[in-house]
C-alpha cells in the first residue's frame, strides 16, 4: 500500500485546469536546491550526490521535512557541511538558495527555511 503524500493547488487559474505539487517534489526541490550551494556535501540521513544521480532523486529528500499552510511554506533541512568551512555563512546561503528556487519555482511563498548541521567531513 502506498503512503498517502499531500499535494497542494499552486495554480488554478487555468482554463485547461489546476497544477499540483506533492510535499515530496517540494523537497526534492529544497534538497536540490540546498546541494547547490558550495560546501554543502550531503542531506543528513542520506547518500552522496554521485550516487543520487544514479538512484534518482527520490533519495534526495530524505534530509528534508516539508511544511504547508494555505499557501505558505516552511522547510526544516538536515545537511552535512564541508570541514573548514563557516557554518552561519554557508547556513546562510543554503537559506537564501532554497527560498529563493522554491518561490520560483513553485509561486508558493517560503515563510523559512531551517537548517541543521548534522554533520561535518572532510571530502
Amino acid at each position: 500500500m502506498e503512503a498517502e503524500r499531500n499535494t497542494y493547488i499552486i495554480n488554478d487559474n487555468s482554463e485547461l485546469g489546476e497544477v499540483h505539487i506533492s510535499d515530496d517534489v517540494l523537497a526534492v526541490i529544497s534538497a536540490m536546491a540546498a546541494m547547490e550551494v558550495d560546501g554543502v556535501l550531503a542531506m543528513a540521513g542520506n547518500i552522496t550526490a554521485e550516487i543520487v544521480a544514479r538512484l534518482g532523486m527520490k533519495k534526495l529528500s530524505k534530509g528534508v521535512r516539508v511544511k504547508v499552510d494555505e499557501n505558505t511554506v516552511v522547510i526544516d533541512l538536515s545537511i552535512v557541511l564541508r570541514m573548514n568551512e563557516n557554518i552561519v555563512k554557508i547556513s546562510n546561503k543554503v537559506q537564501d538558495k532554497v527560498k529563493t528556487t522554491v518561490e520560483n519555482m513553485t509561486g508558493m511563498e517560503v515563510a523559512g527555511v531551517n537548517v541543521n548541521i548534522s554533520n561535518v567531513l572532510s571530502n
